[in-house]
């Protein structure tokens, strides 16, 4: 049986009960504070923030010019990518999503759909040593094709993890630094903490793999983040999981953008749900984005195949999007495209 969107949100809302509603807008207002779970932290206004920063543009529509056909394609790492859109880290299916699908049943679907979709996806770390070990056995799996992010723990044990991604073959790795602030692996007795530039630097010299730096939301973080020799952030605010009343990533990303991009590899996440938003968070400084609740119900409602059409019908609404904007390619977008 061939699937649908329909068959992947029934199937999906169904074995994600108690844990996601699968809302026919995902903007965090039914699962407030819900954490563990799917919710944003608190009053679940970052989770908000993030979709309400990219609704404030506006697009410029256009559609008398030359482009006709519209390439979504770009390289990231050495790597050509079919469309400027990865799966973020996620973890924890137990706790977070009802545990219908296993950690490592999850981190398959999400490495090997991505893979089919011609883009790349990342996995995760969480309190259970088995969250991020299945992440890497499903980049292992799948030759390399996916990049692992690692909790803000002990500089030991960090690099203890980076030398498990190195062995799998990973495309690249790194620490999502908000992490520091997590409520679960505060439960689970886990400790994580934040880092100054010298002990970023050292886990940035302890591999030749490019080292991502997630959970940017400052322009004096991304400075520290360029001081350590990283060679990729991700302005993200961890999907409002960890901070409650921070502003949207597309709020902060211009003025970050600006200072650092060129330099270093500037990805974005939260509250990506279209290829509309996509193409406004490339406007807004983005080399690249990533995209993360909907590949959930992807995963949960379809397995791999679900999240591979997830992402490409991103992708075709990109298209639509570049060709009502004459935006020829993901390459520098053009700002003008958008307004506020």
């Amino acid at each position: 049986m061939s699937l649908d969107f329909k068959t992947i949100e029934q199937e999906g809302r169904r074995r994600l009960k108690g844990y996601c509603r699968v809302c026919p807008i995902c903007d965090g207002r039914a699962c407030s504070g819900e954490v563990p779970g799917m919710g944003g932290v608190g009053s679940g206004m970052s989770f908000q923030a993030n979709l309400e920063a990219l609704a404030l543009y506006r697009f410029r529509m256009r559609a008398i010019h030359q482009v006709k056909e519209p390439d979504t394609t770009t390289l990231l790492w050495g790597k050509k990518l079919s469309l400027p859109l990865m799966a973020a880290p996620m973890t924890g299916t137990t706790y977070n999503m009802g545990g219908k699908i296993s950690e490592e049943e999850f981190a398959s679907h999400i490495i090997s759909g991505s893979i089919d979709a011609g883009t790349l996806g990342f996995t995760g770390d969480g309190a259970d040593p088995s969250m991020f070990d299945s992440g890497i056995k499903a980049i292992e799996e799948n030759k390399g094709q996916g990049v692992a992010i690692i909790k803000p723990r002990s500089q030991e044990e960090i690099i203890k993890r980076i030398k498990a991604a190195e062995q799998a073959g990973a495309r690249a790795v790194g620490v999502d630094i908000d992490g520091a602030g997590l409520v679960t692996m505060a439960l689970k007795g886990q400790a994580v903490s934040p880092k100054s530039v010298d002990e970023i630097g050292e886990l940035v010299e302890s591999t030749s793999l490019p080292f991502v730096l997630k959970g940017i939301m400052t322009p004096e973080d991304a400075l520290g983040a360029l001081e350590a020799g990283v060679s990729t952030i991700v302005v993200s605010n961890h999907g409002g999981r960890v901070l409650d009343s921070t502003p949207g990533a597309a709020h902060v990303l211009p003025e970050i953008s600006s200072l650092v991009r060129g330099r270093m590899v500037v990805l974005a996440d939260g509250g990506v749900r279209s290829g509309g938003d996509i193409l406004k968070l490339l406007a807004l400084g983005a080399d690249a984005v990533l995209v993360g609740r909907p590949l959930i119900t992807g995963a949960f409602g379809g397995g791999k195949e679900g999240v591979r059409l997830v992402l490409k019908k991103m992708e075709q609404e990109l298209i639509q999007a570049m060709l009502l904007t004459g935006t020829p390619n993901v390459i520098r977008v053009n700002p003008d495209i958008i307004q506020k």
